[in-house]
């Protein structure tokens, strides 16, 4: 049986994925077989395992930090926000429907016999697993039928330790106030709290560690900085979205859509230096970038909506007519065709009319694809032409069909094994310096990104020698490991390691 231990916050982006990711790190550091588990996970980042199964991203980081395999094990429920009160509700890796958030909080119990068959099947595999809850455990209203926090927790027989956020300020209350709110039950499975994002002189902090150890009756296993990493951000709560980067001397600018997913097939870029990766939300905000990214989204038709009505879509255009290339992923891509149309109702129903910077029209269908790809950039044409020939790997998810029109040139070829050798898969579109596809992950070959900020700088005169250097899988390597020596600063992996061992005792 492995060992558990478990990573409950006192509120939403208190730093649960980040503190599981670095003891998963360290804990394959040690020696130990580990992964991570997170029995629900509500995001609109998601990936496509071997199996063709869909997880949430913030397990793949987590599994890349443990060096092992992403498994759809590791998150047997993702939600999938459509809108406000609803999300498509996905269930070891397959579409199971779309629910009301109050149909879901009714069925949910229904689902604890595929969280449990997942988790003993880790179980098999690691000797520590490094669990996630969601949100706080302190949700009163909620805790009845709850199967991600305390309710987690008991099923997995994992002592908690609970993590506050003291960037945003009243880490005490937050701390102090959730075990209150605790049962006496649910207090007892609590081992160890954790003070986060500190910034600052921590001897300061120090008599009222001593307060709160008292009125918790809990030792403080650690007081972690503010972590200057690059890695994975769980969702559009993510800083990278809302912080005011310096414009580079490459710049990208990423259309922030209300509904964004996958916004992480960008941040390969922001590792190469002289490259700056801007997101933006207001048409003011575009300026002259070198490159405009459309990411996907969960409601293509919403946020082309949005974009329209805010003024963005006009910017977009204006840029574009005025030089600046501009390249779709999946929703962005459906985007730039002529029309959409969604007979079923799959989004919001009807048909509308696109950007028109593709001959194409997309078809929102009830079947969802998902699907790891191998694929080749065909003869690109246009400022990124160094494209051409490239080799790259990814993945599609989505919901919808797109079919361009007679002579529209594809962006790519697919190596597709269950396709015949004498056919010819092609996948995507391009035009004037327009680019579409479905394949996220496109940019994660560094011979992809380099073609592309190579461009761009031979574009602007710019050598692109000291650009686009950067191994981008070891990269992330010198992250996990970076996380991992903070972590070992300035947690008590002594006390750590104690809690994992005695359990709940």
């Amino acid at each position: 049986m492995a060992k558990a231990i478990m990573i409950q916050g006192t509120m939403s982006n208190a730093g649960k994925s980040l503190l599981a990711a670095g003891l998963c790190r360290i804990f394959k550091q040690d020696g130990y077989r580990v992964a991570p588990f997170k029995s629900q996970n509500m995001a609109l980042n998601s990936f496509i395992t071997r199996e063709g199964l869909e997880m949430g991203r913030a397990q793949v980081m987590q599994a890349e930090a443990a060096g092992i395999e992403p498994s759809v094990l590791m998150n047997p429920i993702l939600l999938k926000p459509t809108n406000d009160t609803g999300s498509q509700v996905i269930v070891n890796g397959e579409v199971l429907s779309t629910m009301s958030a109050r149909d879901y909080f009714k069925y949910k119990k229904q689902l604890v016999p595929d969280i449990m068959k997942a988790y003993h099947a880790l179980e098999e595999q690691a000797d520590i697993i490094v669990i996630e809850g969601a949100g706080s455990p302190a949700e009163i209203n909620l805790k009845n039928d709850d199967i991600v926090n305390m309710g987690m927790a008991k099923m997995a027989k994992a002592p908690v330790l609970l993590v506050g956020d003291i960037d945003r300020g009243g880490v005490f209350a937050q701390l102090a106030g959730t075990m209150m709110l605790l049962e006496e039950e649910e207090k007892k499975i609590v081992k160890g709290l954790i003070i986060n994002k500190f910034r600052g002189d921590k001897t300061i902090l120090d008599p009222g560690i001593e307060m709160l150890e008292n009125i918790c009756d809990r030792p403080v296993v650690g007081v972690a900085p503010y972590m200057d990493i690059d890695v994975e951000d769980e969702d559009s709560l993510s800083e990278r979205m809302s912080s005011h980067k310096e414009v580079a001397q490459i710049d990208i600018a990423v259309i922030r859509l209300p509904r964004i997913s996958n916004f992480t097939d960008f941040n390969i870029f922001e590792s190469i230096p002289g490259v700056s990766v801007r997101y933006v939300s207001r048409a003011a905000q575009l300026g002259h970038p070198d490159l405009i990214l459309l990411p996907g989204t969960k409601n293509t038709m919403h946020d082309l909506t949005w974009m329209r009505q805010s003024g963005v879509e006009a910017s977009v255009l204006k840029a574009h007519a005025a030089g600046c290339p501009v390249f779709g992923i999946c929703g962005g891509y459906q985007m730039l065709g002529e029309f959409l149309d969604d007979p079923n109702c799959v989004e919001e129903g009807g048909s509308m009319r696109g950007m028109g910077l593709l001959p194409m029209r997309t078809v929102f269908t009830e079947e969802k694809t998902r699907t790891r790809v191998n694929g080749t950039f065909g003869t690109v044409t246009g400022i990124l032409a160094g494209l051409s020939n490239v080799d790259f790997t990814g993945y599609e998810i989505h919901m919808g069909q797109s079919i361009s029109a007679v002579g529209t040139e594809p962006l790519t070829v697919i190596h597709d094994t269950n396709v015949a050798q004498s056919e010819i898969k092609t996948e995507g579109a391009m035009g004037e310096n327009v680019y579409g596809s479905y394949v996220h992950g496109i940019f994660d070959s560094m011979d992809v990104v380099n073609a592309v900020v190579r461009a761009l700088a031979e574009r602007k005169g710019i050598d692109p020698k000291g650009l686009a250097q950067v191994d981008y899988a070891a990269y992330k390597e010198t992250q996990y490991d970076k996380m991992a020596d903070i972590l070992r600063q300035h947690l008590d992996m002594d006390a750590i390691y104690r809690i994992l061992e005695n359990g709940l005792q």
